[in-house]
């Protein structure tokens, strides 16, 4: 992919119980934390070759299916809808860990080996006591006062197509090489998101394909591509960006393994923002513009400005929703809200 000049920032010299990741929030860019994990056992397997890494991997694991998808050689490895965006261009399956390395490992020296991946699995219950040393404790204190999810990767060459996940990532590159061209947030219009459902991995995707973008029918692409950059990752080094950010992931090498931390600070009370959304088409979209324009100005006064604007000005008894929220208040709000839906 050409036309991409910015490199994601470096840090070096950090180790794996000294993250900044509180600093790295408030800067709200991406970081790559060169060598964090270089000394973990199942990167050092990996120098050694794939097969020693698959060996090390199956040797936590307990037997729990997981979900895996594969693609036709045709596909180059992009997991993508098919042509006609009728359905995906490769299929999913529930099978053994096992079972789906095994055809990883016969299609390692094969040019046109389908493209295989397992993605998303939960890392302690696919791999028990992997974690311990090769990985964070999801409740680290690093990661504030909200458990991370965990979860593992494992493929050869693939691509995941540009997205954005609702939650903070810590990216951990463990075996095999990956590259991540990010965008900010506000290039969600020149990356032309395709459908909200069905999507390839649950998230919208860009329908730009970045190997050969056909600027004719994505001209703002070209706009996204100035703003974007490119984090090149080697075996033991780690990822920082922040919620929202889109991504694209290519897996570079004929096997691959990925780690990662999705969280987030805020309350676990809080909704998720999608839901918001979802709603917001279904209520506000296809309204008159002046009444869009009425209703942007009420979501900047009680949503998008200081949290405690709205209820300033009333005594503490009277603020209710307008106040700090808590579990209760959001339990009342969610009860409203499924009432008034309800109607």
């Amino acid at each position: 992919m050409t036309g991409i000049t910015r490199r994601t920032e470096v840090i070096e010299g950090l180790s794996a119980d000294g993250l900044p990741l509180n600093a790295l929030l408030e800067a709200q860019r991406p970081a790559i934390l060169r060598g964090v994990a270089r000394d973990w056992p199942l990167v050092r397997e990996g120098r050694q070759s794939a097969d020693r890494a698959m060996d090390y991997l199956l040797s936590f694991y307990a037997g729990q299916p997981v979900v895996g998808y594969e693609g036709a050689p045709e596909i180059a490895g992009r997991f993508f809808y098919n042509g006609d965006v009728t359905g995906m261009n490769f299929a999913a399956a529930r099978a053994r860990l096992d079972d789906w390395i095994a055809r990883i490992r016969a299609h390692l020296d094969d040019p046109q080996a389908p493209a295989l991946y397992v993605g998303s699995a939960d890392l302690d219950t696919t791999l028990p006591g992997l974690r311990a040393a090769n990985g964070f404790a999801p409740d680290a204190p690093m990661f504030g006062p909200r458990a991370a999810l965990a979860s593992i990767w494992i493929g050869n060459r693939t691509i995941a197509a540009a997205h954005h996940d609702m939650s903070n990532n810590l990216a951990c590159c463990l075996v095999g090489r990956r590259r991540f061209m990010l965008f900010p947030p506000d290039q969600v219009t020149n990356l032309y998101p395709g459908p909200l459902e069905p999507t390839p991995g649950g998230q919208a995707v860009s329908m730009v394909d970045f190997a050969a973008p056909d600027f004719q029918r994505y001209p703002r692409f070209r706009d996204a591509l100035a703003e974007a950059e490119v984090a090149d990752l080697e075996p033991g080094d780690l990822l920082f960006y922040p919620a929202l950010w889109w991504h694209q992931v290519e897996a570079l090498d004929r096997f691959n393994v990925m780690t990662n931390y999705w969280w987030n600070p805020s309350p676990a009370f809080m909704d998720s923002p999608m839901n918001t959304l979802l709603h917001g088409l279904l209520s506000l979209r296809d309204r008159p513009e002046a009444e869009k324009n009425g209703w942007r100005a009420l979501f900047e006064y009680y949503v998008f400005g200081p949290a405690e604007r709205a209820g300033a000005h009333l005594p503490g008894h009277a603020r209710g929703a307008l106040g700090p929220l808590d579990d209760l208040k959001a339990r009342r709000l969610r009860a409203d809200l499924l009432r008034r839906l309800n109607r």
